[in-house]
C-alpha cells in the first residue's frame, strides 16, 4: 500500500512528505515545484520548520538511505530509493 501525507503550510501552501529522518523529524518539498525544502520537528506543544537547501536536502535522504541499508533489504528501502531517484535525479 502506497500512502501520501500532506501539510497545508499557511504561507508556503501544500507540502509533500518526502520521509522521515529521525524519531519526530521529517523532510518535507513544497508539493508542485520541489524547490523549497523544510526540516519539521514536532513535539507535544508546536511544530518547528527549518528551511534547508536541496543539497542538505538530499545528503539528509542520502543519510536516511545509509540507515535503512544497514537493517538489510526491506520494501521500505525500495520505496526511499525511488523517492530519492524521483527527487534528486
Amino acid at each position: 500500500m502506497n500512502t501520501e501525507s500532506y501539510f497545508n503550510h499557511p504561507t508556503f501552501g501544500m507540502l509533500f512528505l518526502i520521509c522521515e529522518l529521525e524519531d519526530n523529524e521529517e523532510l518535507f518539498t513544497t508539493l508542485y515545484a520541489q524547490r523549497l525544502f523544510f526540516v519539521v520537528q514536532q513535539n507535544k506543544k508546536n511544530m518547528v520548520f527549518e528551511p534547508i537547501t536541496r543539497m542538505d536536502a538530499r545528503m539528509k535522504v542520502e543519510q536516511r538511505l545509509r540507515k535503512v541499508r544497514r537493517l538489510g533489504p526491506s520494501p521500505q528501502l525500495d520505496a526511499l530509493q525511488a523517492l530519492y531517484k524521483r527527487t534528486f535525479q
